[in-house]
């Protein structure tokens, strides 16, 4: 079969780009001058663009061009796989605390001789056992969540909770109302599901909830993803005042409310969940990945009676029920204070760590949270993203850039720096590491 002519076209650029041929950083021909030199129509020149773009091996930035990439500014995208032993990873959170892996060697000790092991093999309820659903209600309320066991769902992990949720309550089309910065997780999940997100653009304060509104009186939102205690990547945290007018936002125009706390648990006094002021409307999503540790994998949902259905039968077609072993040591740290002592000792840790950040990298615009375990750094105008991600993947210090959290067409010009998986040591020096590059790519 013949090789369509514009493919050819992408083969060859791509060859030509991945062998350094232009040097990355270079501006590549405009759309209507790439269709001069290759004998193709505008439109396809667009096309082969978006495909190189795809590629990894351009980027598009509006108002400037299309450029070369750095051939290693992968590691400026969220991809958890291997990284080299002398790499300082500041792309994921994975804090932990002094004492992890004995509060693990003693619960398997204590399942070992106690209660019946044999049913920990067994298949469990879909939404996890009544106890086991009493226990996280208790520890939501500790949260500012006084809801019923009955009302809670266990589920494998917050980004399970999310996909759940997803495949429960919408439909490929259906269009969801995001952060244009959101978590990465579910801007993956919705590109799976088939899902339409409409970017609402932050203010300082969170979310602008004049053009949320907007956005829902002018398309069919079926629902708004948020994350109105810790946000992920800037770190607001919205008060009551923004809150109740988000709800009224989405009560007005019938939209879903699905409610991400992964990390509110950093926050000491956080205002009321949105689902305590909008039960009926809200499904709430957290877990134990970040204030225990992630390979735990129990999460939990929170969402109105009528919904529970459908949950149900989206965890039967995904996992079927969540580990009866995992969830029973998570249950136990739960009741008997574990993670409430985990959480202040993380509270604590992160403040420490956004200290240090605030010291080294003073004077530039960081944006962030003081008890948060992220950093949102943007960079000069003229500065790019890519290119300051590889020269520091050269250093031995993996970031992430702006890319993985757009939902825009077009990624904001800044990094994402995840504080919480490193010595304090190796941070400080990541983070000089981390300033002397940027200000280098400044006055390039």
């Amino acid at each position: 079969m013949r090789t369509p002519k514009y493919k050819a076209v992408v083969d060859a650029i791509a060859a030509d780009l991945r062998a350094g041929r232009p040097p990355a950083g270079t501006r590549l021909p405009t759309h209507r001058a790439l269709a001069a030199q290759r004998g193709i129509a505008v439109v396809t020149a667009s096309r082969v663009y978006a495909e190189l773009e795809a590629m990894g091996l351009v980027s598009n930035e509006q108002g400037r061009g299309t450029f070369v990439r750095e051939p290693s500014a992968g590691l400026g995208h969220l991809d958890q796989g291997a990284i080299a032993e002398d790499v300082v990873d500041l792309r994921f959170n994975s804090p932990a605390v002094a004492g992890q892996t004995d509060l693990l060697r003693q619960a398997l000790r204590d399942l070992s001789v106690a209660g019946d092991l044999d049913a920990l093999l067994r298949y469990q309820p879909h939404r996890g056992r009544p106890g086991d659903r009493a226990t996280i209600a208790r520890h939501l309320r500790r949260r500012g969540l006084d809801v019923a066991g009955e009302r809670v769902v266990v589920v494998g992990g917050a980004q399970h909770g999310l996909a759940v949720t997803c495949l429960a309550l919408l439909r490929p089309g259906d269009v969801v109302a995001v952060d244009a910065l959101t978590y990465p997780g579910f801007a993956v999940l919705a590109r799976t599901l088939g899902l339409d997100l409409a970017p609402v653009p932050a203010t300082p304060a969170g979310p602008d909830l004049d053009v949320l509104d907007e956005v829902c009186r002018r398309r069919p939102v079926r629902a708004i993803y948020t994350m109105p205690t810790l946000h992920n990547p800037l770190g607001w945290v919205l008060d009551e005042s923004r809150r109740g007018r988000l709800v009224a936002t989405a009560r007005r125009h019938g939209a879903l409310v699905i409610e991400d706390g992964s990390y509110a648990y950093l926050v000491d006094d956080a205002p009321p969940p949105l689902a305590t002021l909008a039960p009926d409307l809200t499904v709430h999503v957290s877990g134990l990945s970040k204030n225990v540790a992630p390979g735990l994998r129990v999460g939990f949902l929170v969402a109105p009676p009528e919904h529970l259905p459908s949950l149900e039968r989206a965890i039967r077609a995904t996992t079927w029920h969540t580990p009866a072993l995992t969830t029973t040591i998570a249950c136990r740290w739960l009741d008997d204070g574990t993670v409430d002592r985990l959480e202040t000792h993380k509270r604590a840790d992160a403040r420490r760590r956004q200290a240090i950040a605030g010291e080294v990298l003073s004077g530039l615009p960081t944006v962030g949270h003081p008890s948060s375990y992220l950093l949102w750094l943007p960079l000069a105008q003229g500065s790019r993203p890519d290119r300051v991600a590889a020269s520091l993947a050269r250093h031995q210090v993996a970031v992430s850039t702006a890319e993985p959290f757009a939902t825009t067409p077009v990624a904001p010009q800044a990094l994402r720096l995840a504080l919480g998986s490193v010595s304090l040591p190796d941070l400080r020096g990541a983070l000089t590491t981390v300033r002397r590059e940027v200000e280098l790519d400044a006055h390039r």
